[in-house]
């Protein structure tokens, strides 16, 4: 919400007062606002698809960020499904993290507790406004929504939406606040004691861009690199199966499959493992040993110096050879971005140590990586999948949408 006649520092000041108000909203009072908004929702999905279209008119239908722009019925419906979700998880405020009595009796409590204002710059991925603020309401601050300008319209369709819903509740519509030009961005990225977390969601060029200007603290959602390695002891039937559901259930999200890594054992059983994938219209860059048992083939081409550490967000995937588990961790380390990565093989050992040493968010064992989410983690919906290491890792929910402080109880004890 642009509010016409204040400059963005005014509008700040609002959003920040509007965090505070919803910081002090019983559970029960959360619960409905989101149950009210996906009831909105399912009953807005003519008009909301409609500034859908409009976006969608302006991209490539083969342009791998089609897919993510686009909120046809299906999507639309599993969104307020989530936003219903998100209503029956249990608040992640006020819990006890951790309590204690130090021995001259002060009584020391670690308690969740909501940032404030959170800001959250993404791409052309507008369920990500649902996302954001049903977790953002339900953690207890307000939220900055910075689209791309490929969601323009679904954007504010859907911003208008929540604004509806949180006035209905009497609450403010700087509660979500969506921001819509390049010079908002700046401000945003700069806007100390206004914000205090700030969340890219997007492209490596998007994180990168956010990190280096900054001057709020970020949390990187990063890109994925996706590997799965086929160990020399995996099922054949488990390792098509995984391949197939991690390259292609979605091929525009960051945890689809980008690099398959093959035991040199089990060569002869590349072209089992890629036929559904070729079926699927999967363009595969193999290196020399894995180019030979599947040519020829006209999707079939050999890897160059690109195909390896790319994340392709497309019906494409690199094939690389390796002679042990160590060379698998090793191509995983350098080429890998702490994202999600998987083995299959009936080898527990091989498991437990690919588990141990892969440096990633999430590590799979007989699993694909397509299960990296939220919603499938049972935490509702996400902001993102946090690849760093401070505060949150993984996919960012409720939990990880919280701080907290120490609360402490004396009895006039003084200290010497």
């Amino acid at each position: 919400m642009a509010i016409e006649g204040l400059n963005l520092d005014e509008q700040g000041t609002r959003v920040r007062r509007a965090g505070r108000a919803l910081a002090r909203l019983s559970e029960a009072e959360v619960n409905d606002i989101l149950t009210d908004l996906a009831r909105e929702t399912e009953q807005g999905i003519p008009a909301l698809q409609a500034a859908n279209a409009q976006d969608l008119r302006m991209m490539d239908p083969a342009d791998p960020r089609y897919d993510r722009l686009q909120l046809n019925e299906a999507r639309l419906r599993d969104i307020a499904d989530d936003l219903r979700h998100v209503a029956s998880l249990p608040s992640p405020l006020g819990r006890v993290l951790s309590e204690t009595t130090r021995p001259n009796g002060l009584r020391l409590r670690r308690v969740s507790v909501p940032f404030g204002v959170i800001g959250i710059i993404f791409e052309a991925r507008p369920n990500v406004c649902f996302d954001c603020f049903a977790l953002c309401l339900k953690a207890g601050s307000a939220c900055i929504l910075k689209g791309g300008s490929d969601a323009a319209e679904s954007c504010r369709a859907i911003a208008g939406l929540i604004h509806r819903v949180l006035q209905r509740h009497g609450l403010p519509a700087e509660a979500a606040m969506l921001l819509t030009t390049h010079e908002a961005t700046d401000w945003l990225l700069k806007a100390r004691g206004t914000v205090e977390l700030i969340i890219p969601r997007g492209s490596q060029r998007l994180i990168d861009y956010v990190r280096r200007n900054a001057r709020v603290p970020v949390i990187e959602t990063g890109a994925g690199v996706v590997h799965t390695y086929i160990d020399s002891q995996a099922d054949l039937e488990k390792a098509t199966a995984i391949v197939l559901n991690a390259k292609t259930r979605r091929v525009s999200v960051c945890n689809a499959l980008d690099c398959l890594i093959l035991h040199a054992s089990r060569l002869g059983d590349l072209p089992l493992i890629c036929a559904p994938l070729l079926q699927k219209g999967v363009m595969i860059e193999a290196d020399e040993r894995a180019f030979r048992q599947l040519a020829p083939n006209a999707q079939v081409v050999q890897a160059g110096a690109d195909s390896f550490g790319t994340e392709f967000l497309a019906l494409r995937m690199a094939v690389r050879t390796v002679d042990s588990l160590d060379e698998a961790l090793a191509h995983i380390r350098r080429f890998g971005s702490g994202h999600s990565e998987s083995i299959v093989t009936e080898d527990e050992e091989a498991a437990r140590r690919f588990q141990q040493e892969v440096d990633a968010a999430c590590v799979y064992w007989n699993a694909p990586t397509s299960f990296t989410d939220g919603a499938q983690f049972g935490l509702g919906a996400e902001i993102g999948i946090s690849t760093q290491k401070l505060h949150a890792r993984g996919p960012m929910a409720l939990e990880e949408l919280t701080t907290y402080k120490w609360l402490i109880e004396g009895e006039g004890q003084t200290r010497p």
